[in-house]
């Protein structure tokens, strides 16, 4: 077995890990591709062949990987496909407000409360809801900035 073998091995054992965590399969698998890639970027076919998969099969992977704003699409002049790669920031970006699925939280909790009554218990749960990605988002920025100034002082 060659270092290549081993790490789509490993590929394989990091998406297992990320499913058992709540991630759709697919999504895992396809996260991994761009964890373990030695290319620039990546194309939906590229993905499915390196799976083994179908093209379809990864579109609704590379939809939630980019509603979570762990990849981003790229211009790929005088190419048809569209292309993809890992953001730099992906893990900081995955809490942010840049992440679509923590916007879609706030506005679900928004629109719970505004159809409920002050004394309901749905409303009270719906509030605390809110406030508690209300407050997450206000403190991310704190602790990105943390996390910068320790990735400056630790790079390699």
């Amino acid at each position: 077995m060659n270092d290549r073998d081993e790490q789509w091995q490993a590929a394989e054992r990091l998406a297992l890990t990320l499913t058992e965590g709540g991630l759709q399969r697919m999504a895992a698998r396809t996260l991994a591709v761009f964890l373990f890639t030695d290319a620039e970027t990546v194309t939906m076919g590229e993905i499915a062949d390196r799976l083994g998969v179908s093209a379809g099969s990864v579109s609704g992977s590379i939809k939630s990987l980019l509603s979570v704003g762990l990849i981003e699409r790229l211009p790929a002049p005088g190419s048809r496909r569209e292309h993809y790669r890992l953001r730099d920031d992906a893990w900081a970006t995955l809490f942010t407000s840049q992440n679509t699925v923590v916007q879609l939280m706030l506005a679900a909790a928004e629109t719970g409360i505004a159809t409920t009554t002050a004394n309901d218990p749905a409303h009270r749960r719906l509030t605390q809801m809110r406030d508690f990605y209300q407050f997450m988002l206000k403190e991310i920025p704190t602790l990105l900035h943390r996390w910068q100034q320790h990735q400056a002082t630790h790079s390699r």
